[in-house]
């Protein structure tokens, strides 16, 4: 066994064990923890695979703020995880069903697996077509190649992030806001009133 061969298999289940580890966790800090674990591995096999730049990226992006921000909120949110688990077992029966069916699904597909006849000489033609690296090809790939598809898939997002905060948004209504058209508009007369006081007598 060669070392590569054999720090592919340590990732790998490791990577396993983890990911069924947070499914399987009682505790929802423990679930993300393992998540993280799960990132650093298969962070560890785009490494093997000499995809440096996918590696960083999924160690700086999801372990550095999507796990840490998901664990922060888990933690302060104190969600009671035994009121939602009282009705696991009415919908035990549909989940075994559904997990038998991905089961199928996947020793299926592990069955049928065949290398492709040029996937030997697939990495070979990928370092002679991009000689720069991974990071030039990736960026070559998305901004040249596929530069509509790319900016499709943002507005696509935009889209998304503005229908979300206008469904979240709620105006109360005996809350004041400002109206800067208003405060724009004003004018001496509106802004200022001269009350005439008697004497002895208040405003």
């Amino acid at each position: 066994m060669s070392f590569a061969a054999a720090f592919f298999y340590l990732f790998a289940f490791i990577l396993v064990a983890s990911a069924f580890m947070v499914i399987s966790s009682r505790n929802p800090v423990h679930s993300v923890l393992f998540l993280i674990l799960a990132f650093v591995n298969a962070a560890g096999l785009f490494i093997l695979i000499g995809a440096e730049f996918l590696a960083l990226i999924l160690v700086v992006v999801y372990v550095g703020a999507v796990a840490v921000l998901f664990l922060f909120v888990v933690m302060m949110l104190d969600v009671d995880f035994v009121e939602l688990r009282q009705g696991f077992l009415q919908y035990l029966p549909v989940g075994l069903l559904i997990g038998l069916i991905f089961l199928a699904e996947l020793v299926l597909v592990v069955g049928s697996w065949a290398m492709g006849p040029g996937i030997s000489t697939l990495a070979q033609n990928a370092v002679m077509t991009y000689p720069r690296g991974n990071t030039y090809a990736l960026g070559q790939v998305l901004y040249t190649d596929y530069i509509y598809y790319f900016q499709i898939a943002g507005f696509v997002l935009l889209v998304a992030m503005i229908g979300a905060i206008v469904l979240t948004l709620r105006h109360k209504p005996n809350v004041k806001r400002q109206n800067i058209s208003a405060q724009v508009a004003r004018t001496a007369k509106s802004a200022v009133e001269v009350v005439k006081v008697r004497p002895g007598q208040g405003i």
